[in-house]
């Protein structure tokens, strides 16, 4: 969900299933996640967002993400190396199970993240998510 380019699909093989939520629902989860858990460090929340064989193709890892575990991994190494990371949601748009969020991120590197070491320097990213929704919570991303 980290500002990328991403050519993927969604993987052919998992079971989407039926999506028990409205566009606006979608809309207000994401936006629950990304004030909650993204800007407020609020692992606990990723529970109430995620399937439990949640996984995200991130072309910028070399392992997709996947599980809870694995997302709160990931937050807690981006709050770490960015402890002022704050994302904004610039907009959304939901058709049937998909849910699309285009995002700016911004924070001060303060810490190593990914072999890169602490450079003091702010970033501001522009991004876009899309996420697969199945009952009421995100199954992929």
């Amino acid at each position: 969900m980290i500002g990328r380019t991403c050519g993927c699909t969604p993987d052919p093989t998992r079971q989407e299933g039926g999506i028990d939520m409205s566009a606006e629902e979608m809309k207000a989860l994401e936006r629950r996640l990304i004030e909650e858990v993204w800007n407020g460090g609020n692992l606990d929340v990723t529970e109430e967002c995620f399937t439990p064989d949640y996984v995200n193709h991130d072309p910028s890892i070399p392992e997709e993400i996947r599980g809870l575990e694995g997302f709160k991994h990931n937050v807690t190494a981006i709050r770490s190396a960015f402890p002022d990371f704050r994302m904004r949601i610039v907009d959304q748009v939901a058709e049937a199970e998909k849910l699309v969020t285009r995002y700016v991120i911004t924070g001060t590197q303060e810490g190593e993240l990914a072999g890169i070491p602490p450079s003091g320097r702010r970033i501001e990213v522009a991004g876009m998510g899309i996420d697969y929704f199945r009952g009421s919570k995100i199954f992929e991303s």
